[in-house]
């Protein structure tokens, strides 16, 4: 292309977007059109071998990602050893009704702070029905991806009936001070796999939170539920058994003294009944019949706890053949500044009692001088009491 005296260079605009912007002189290239040639109809293009560097980077990947479906890869990923792996030991105590939890340690925590480093503590829930009732906690150790713990925690009011249906979950959790605490794994025993009065030791890599994973597992939880249901009914139970909580109770009639001795234990998995999801318990007793009421016994209030301990007792002179005539009602209620207390629930132990109840009471007018102690459902129906303090 000759050009004339005084005439300018034209470029086309698709040289102009295409100018090398390297560093030297601004040279023009080939047009855009040349690095996208058309093709006749019918024949889609085959990528040159020389050109297929993005494409054989797209095969193999496209390769790598053939493994298996996503569920199964998911499952794998629940099992991750990098979450770590937590030592502990369960104990059944059959006579005193309790489940002892100790927490020994935990090795290879997933790091989940910046410093590459957590501030793991331990918490335990009895499912089903986790809730602030039931949940304990270990303290927390700062820094650590080894920590070690050596902590006991202890659930009262353990029935055989909870350790056929019930299972405890054990979570390892990061604390923070500014933000929520991160969950790094769990761990879920079902309490039938332990025998009464031995313990047993665990060491089990955690998982992430898991669904039912198969059918069989439904129809083994639907099976739990029908079991569950049969025994609720066959005991006749007040359909709040899990929702009122229970109490420790101890009869003893002092020869010495003559009178009852009534001791106040302590009360697990009290219903919540203030808004931060805690009650401020306090227990009530009364000798009826009573019509000077002068039989009325009142604990100490425990500030913001499900499970308080008490360790009170409350005397009443009667003479032994009289006890034969007699209600003990035992109410636990929530202390409320500014208005009416609230009902948590109750328990009656007498002659005109059944169950456990009954048997308790004979048992203490057959062992005189003997304290036996003795765990109680509370219920949300207390006949003959007086449902306001």
């Amino acid at each position: 292309m000759t050009l004339r005296k005084g005439e300018k260079t034209t470029i086309s605009i698709q040289e102009h977007m295409a100018i090398d912007v390297c560093p030297g002189p601004i040279q023009p290239i080939k047009q855009i059109s040349d690095y996208f040639p058309r093709y006749p109809r019918g024949f889609p293009p085959v990528a040159p071998p020389a050109l297929s560097r993005a494409g054989s980077l797209h095969s193999s990947s496209s390769q790598k990602s053939e493994g298996p479906p996503p569920e199964q890869a998911r499952h794998e990923e629940d099992q991750d050893p990098t979450l770590g792996t937590l030592d502990f030991s369960l104990l059944y105590d059959q006579e005193n009704n309790a489940l002892h939890c100790t927490i020994n340690k935990a090795k290879g925590l997933k790091p989940m702070d910046h410093n590459g480093l957590s501030d793991p503590y331990v918490k335990v829930h009895l499912l089903p029905g986790a809730s602030k009732a039931n949940k304990l906690r270990t303290k927390t150790l700062r820094n650590t991806l080894n920590p070690v713990w050596s902590e006991t925690l202890t659930y009262y009011g353990i029935t055989d009936e909870d350790m056929v249906r019930k299972t405890l979950r054990i979570s390892v959790c990061d604390e923070d001070k500014f933000r929520h605490n991160e969950f790094i794994g769990e761990t879920r025993i079902p309490l039938k796999k332990l025998k009464p009065n031995q313990t047993k030791n665990f060491s089990n890599c955690l998982e992430k939170q898991l669904p039912v994973r198969s059918y069989f597992s439904l129809i083994s939880a639907m099976r739990s539920i029908s079991f569950m249901q049969a025994s609720v009914q066959s005991q006749n139970d007040d359909k709040s058994l899990e929702e009122r909580g229970r109490i420790m109770i101890s009869l003893k009639y002092s020869s010495q003294k003559c009178g009852l001795i009534v001791g106040i234990i302590r009360c697990a998995h009290l219903a919540a009944m203030d808004a931060n999801g805690f009650s401020d318990p306090y227990v009530k007793t009364y000798l009826k019949p009573d019509e000077n009421k002068k039989s009325k016994h009142k604990t100490a209030v425990k500030k913001k706890t499900l499970n308080p301990e008490f360790n009170e007792e409350f005397f009443y002179e009667i003479k032994y053949a009289d006890l034969t005539k007699k209600t003990l009602e035992v109410t636990v209620w929530d202390y409320d500044i500014g208005k009416s207390n609230d009902f948590i629930g109750g328990v009656s132990l007498g002659i005109n009692a059944n169950g456990e109840r009954l048997k308790h009471w004979f048992d203490c007018l057959k062992n005189k001088d003997k304290k036996i102690e003795r765990w109680h459902t509370l219920t949300n129906e207390l006949p003959g009491s007086v449902f306001s303090d």
